[in-house]
């Protein structure tokens, strides 16, 4: 009788079992076609055509230049912003030459505090629609944080060029696009480039917060945390499938604009950063300085 009862309780308890089943199957199968479909809208088809003048006739880029062509191809005319004048003025006269496009430039040492004034003199009564907050520097080599020569100087150094640039160099937008350069050693700790990756790590938590703060205006923030890119502060030499051009990753960046808030820009870098979510962790502990680099 008690087996009876078991039985019955088993047919019972089919039925219920399938569909509870069927229902996790369908779920799944809808999660994954859901993440395919959107993967598809951000690395295939993207988003590039956003990016255009209608947004304002001016591109502000800050720091290094390599890539901007991008953006004077899509006729906007260009600020660039960086220390050197000399190679201010080479960029410039490049990018006139090359994209018939107007520039100007602005030389200023991100690693003082009182350049602010002459930036804002340089743009007022300009319609910008990008800026591109780029500008960085990172160690000279890996080293532990009481190591670091003029340890003082360095701090200040770093929180001046990585961080206070990206809250100061501001425009008014009545609508247009904010690219906070960060980077991918900014979303996990990496020890021996402490402040390096302290320093990247605001720049994402800071952009990802005036996003949620003004999106409803019209402007967009996004946090760009790429991986390795072959430009002379990398100093690598020969571009791979992981480590793009500067002309390659940007191409591929631009096209998640108003699609990713925070985000890789580079369909491999955004491989690699899901292999680490989904690896034991103990796999990367003694393993960030050569997983996670600056850019």
């Amino acid at each position: 009788m008690h087996s009876l009862n078991v039985e019955d309780m088993l047919r019972m308890a089919e039925t219920p079992i399938f569909w509870v089943g069927a229902f996790a199957v369908a779920s799944l199968s809808l999660w994954v076609l859901h993440r395919l479909l959107q993967g598809f809208r951000i690395w295939v088809w993207g988003n590039g055509q956003l990016l255009s003048p209608k947004l304002g006739k001016w591109a502000v880029v800050t720091g290094a230049t390599d890539g901007i062509g991008k953006l004077a191809r899509k006729g906007f005319a260009m600020i660039l912003i960086s220390r050197s004048q000399d190679k201010l003025d080479n960029v410039a006269r490049q990018l006139e030459e090359q994209y018939k496009v107007e520039t100007k430039t602005i030389a200023v040492d991100f690693g003082l505090s009182d350049i602010y004034p002459k930036i804002e003199a340089g743009l007022a009564g300009l319609e910008i629609g990008v800026l591109v907050n780029n500008v960085g520097i990172s160690y000279p080599y890996p080293e532990y944080f009481l190591h670091i020569p003029d340890l003082d100087n360095f701090i200040t150094n770093m929180i001046n060029v990585n961080m206070t640039s990206v809250c100061q160099v501001r425009v008014l937008l009545s609508k247009g696009v904010v690219l906070n350069i960060s980077s991918a050693s900014g979303m996990y700790p990496v020890p021996l480039l402490t402040v390096y990756s302290s320093s990247k790590a605001f720049v994402d938590f800071f952009s990802r917060g005036l996003q949620e703060e003004y999106k409803a205006k019209g402007i967009i923030v996004q946090s760009v945390l790429p991986f390795f890119v072959a430009t002379k502060m990398t100093r690598i030499r020969k571009p791979t499938l992981d480590k793009p051009t500067p002309e390659r990753y940007v191409a591929a960046e631009l096209t998640t604009i108003g699609l990713q808030d925070q985000t890789n820009g580079y369909f491999p870098h955004a491989v690699m950063v899901r292999l680490h979510h989904s690896s034991p962790c103990f796999l990367f502990e003694n393993k960030n300085v050569l997983v996670f680099s600056h850019n």
